[in-house]
């Protein structure tokens, strides 16, 4: 009983040793990059510049935030990131809802056929060719209908339904309740655990996406933030990024790039404070009821 004790102490040992790591290696790069944001230019361009700032200075963050390009760029971001989320949301929960229902005929043979697009897709050029005959190309909507509903999240709330109780539809279908009223004013005002999980899921996907974009948006106009990290990244210390000759002077190549990062995941990481509370009670009723 006691050598079973002092194992339970050691395997906790390891994984809390485990989790810290893990930790360490995700907080690091963020650190360095935080740190090169605000340090001196002379330090950055030496290459000193490890995980402890070297001076400190906001005038590369006050450059990055303040460019027009940046501010174009966030603004595409938010508004694909707002009705993308707000989109991908009401039509998995439209698709969940049926299919969170036993009696449907042939519900068994549907989800399959949507379990089997999480394994095999078309691939890319078969993609690109669909959004090129839809007329989509340099259209926002290109960066919002291909990732319009997971079957992962689809799945999830399709869970969450199902651990409701039954009774509550049927009180609702006896008082002359559509399948439309019952979901939209009884079902989701019940889930907002599980649909404000989702919804962070939703929206780190278009926050984040730059493989869309890169393939599907050509218009300068029109490029999300990532794509302008991208051109931030590969140009900032080329002759093809407009820099001006003071700007050059006082802002290093390497603070803009670091500057930028920052400054792009800022807006993702004040949403999720607020919808944490509901992230792990989401994710475990959703995966685990039903």
């Amino acid at each position: 009983m006691h050598s079973k004790k002092i194992n339970d102490y050691v395997l906790d040992a390891f994984i809390y040793v485990v989790l810290i790591a893990m930790g360490v290696s995700t907080l690091v790069p963020f650190i360095t990059v935080l740190s090169k944001s605000v340090s001196e230019e002379w330090a950055i361009t030496s290459g000193k510049v490890n995980l402890l700032p070297i001076g400190f200075q906001l005038d590369t963050l006050k450059y990055v935030v303040t460019n027009n390009q940046f501010l174009h760029a966030l603004l595409i971001s938010v508004l694909v990131a707002l009705i993308g989320t707000l989109a991908s949301l009401i039509v998995t929960a439209m698709t969940a809802y049926p299919l969170s229902k036993r009696e449907l005929p042939g519900v068994g043979v549907i989800i399959v056929l949507f379990v089997f697009t999480m394994m095999f897709n078309g691939g890319i050029i078969p993609s690109y060719l669909l959004i090129r005959q839809l007329d989509l190309i340099d259209n926002l909507a290109s960066l919002i209908l291909p990732g319009l509903i997971s079957v992962f999240n689809m799945l999830v709330i399709k869970s969450y339904f199902e651990s409701l109780p039954q009774s509550l539809e049927e009180s609702a279908k006896i008082d002359g309740a559509r399948n439309y009223t019952i979901l939209f004013r009884i079902i989701l005002p019940l889930s907002g655990p599980v649909l404000a999980t989702i919804g962070l899921f939703y929206a780190v996907y278009y926050w984040n996406d730059y493989f869309n974009p890169m393939l599907y948006i050509n218009s300068t106009s029109l490029k999300p933030l990532q794509l302008y990290l991208q051109d931030i990244v590969m140009n900032a210390d080329s002759s093809s990024f407009k820099m001006s000759a003071e700007d050059m002077m006082n802002v290093p190549a390497e603070g803009v790039r670091a500057a930028t990062v920052i400054a792009s995941t800022i807006p993702i990481l004040l949403v999720y404070p607020f919808l944490q509370k509901y992230f792990i009670k989401g994710v475990l009723i959703g995966s685990v009821k039903g």
